[in-house]
This record gives C-alpha cells, structure tokens and sequence, in this order.
C-alpha cells in the first residue's frame, strides 16, 4: 500500500497529460439507459430514485425555480456517482479536489443570486439589512451580510472537499494498519479489518449524503432567491 497518504489526491496523469477530465466524463457512462418500452428493474428503481429526489428537492420551488429541476437532478447523480467510484481501489476522486468543487459550487449560487436580483430586487437587498436593525447597526450588519452571501459558494466546496477527503484519508490509515498488523497479531488484525469494513460502508453513506446536501443546499440558495 502506498505510505503516502495524499498520494491518491494527486491528479493522475497519463503520459505527462492530465487524465482528471477523463475521470470527470466516465461517470455518465456508468448510468443505464433503455431502448425498449417497459423498462428493467434497474430502471425502474433507478427512475423511481430520481424522481423521489427531484420531489423531495423542488416540492418548495416556484414554477421559475423548477425550471432548474433537471440540472438539481443532474448534479446530485454526478456528485454521487463520482463519489462513489472513488471509494475504488487505486481511483482518483475528482471531488476531493477544491478546486473542482469550487467550479460547481460558485456558477450555480452566482445563477441563483443573479436571478433573485433580477426577478425579485427589493428581497434580495432586503437580506443584506433585517427589519428592526438600530440605526447605528447598519453599516456593520450589510458588511456581515454580504461577506455571508459571498461566503456560501465557499462554504459549499469546503464541506463536500473535507468530508469526502478525510474519510479517504481514515480509509488509509485503517488500512495500513491493517497490512501492518497481519503479520504481527492475527486476532487484533481481524478486529481492524472490521472496523475497516463498517468504515467503508460509512463511507458509502457519507459519498450519497454529501452529494444530496449539496445539491439541497444549492436548492435552498435557488428557493431564496425566486
């Protein structure tokens, strides 16, 4: 096993050329499709889950805001997928990357504010100062207003990057851990491997949890600001 611990957080390469773009394209390539009229089970589950999870994210949208349903659904199944693959042996996961999460998070929250100044302006400013402010407050309060509006797509990128890569990292060390005890203390190995194996079941949990908190939370920032 590799001793380096950030090593799988590296972006590969495949004769000196990036290979992250190809690893953000194969995911699509996982989802099933059919050609015939009635479908598979798999299908059918699959159908059944995106539309249980387009209900439950856009059930508080306008008409305006569901215009956005197809690219909520889209992005949830992409984070997952991505997620998922990279719980792999020797896989690289693009969403443990900031920058990458940052390139999804700050054009849907710009879209999402954008159209709440242009449909709804007087909401959209009235955030920045709550009723009932004292007077001597303003200036202070629209500072820490907009410094949290700015702050969001941010907060976004930072909590899908830290939990998918800590878990990553947990995963590791276990895992050395493992390999380093089966050769000294078989009884304690066993133990380790469980726990190495209910971890990866968490991490399992954890990769469709984020992925649906940060398509809600875009969701939410969308429901503000239509």
């Amino acid at each position: 096993m590799n001793e380096n611990l950030f090593a799988s957080f590296i972006a590969p390469t495949i004769l000196g050329l990036p290979a992250a773009e190809l690893i953000i394209l194969f995911p699509p390539l996982l989802i099933p499709t059919s050609k015939y009229l009635i479908n598979n089970r798999l299908i059918t589950t699959q159908q059944w889950l995106i539309k249980l999870t387009s209900k439950q994210m856009m059930t508080m949208h306008n008409t305006k805001g569901r215009t956005w349903s197809l690219m909520l659904v889209s992005l949830i199944i992409f984070i997952a997928t991505t997620n998922l693959l990279g719980l792999l042996p020797h896989s690289f996961t693009p969403t443990t990357q900031l920058s990458m999460n940052l390139a999804m998070a700050i054009p849907l929250w710009a879209g999402a504010v954008i159209m709440g100044f242009r449909s709804k302006i007087k909401n959209a400013l009235a955030h920045f100062l709550p009723q009932g402010t004292p007077t001597p407050l303003i200036p202070m309060l629209v500072i820490i207003e907009t410094i949290s509006l700015l702050i969001q797509p941010m907060a976004l990128a930072v909590r899908l990057t830290a939990n998918i890569t800590a878990g990553h990292l947990l995963m590791h060390l276990i895992g050395s851990a493992t390999l380093a005890m089966s050769t000294i203390n078989l009884p304690s190995t066993l133990i380790i491997f469980t726990i190495l194996i209910l971890l990866t079941i968490l991490e399992i949990a954890v990769a469709l949890i984020q992925a649906y908190v940060f398509t809600l939370l875009v969701s939410l920032y969308l429901h503000d600001n239509t």
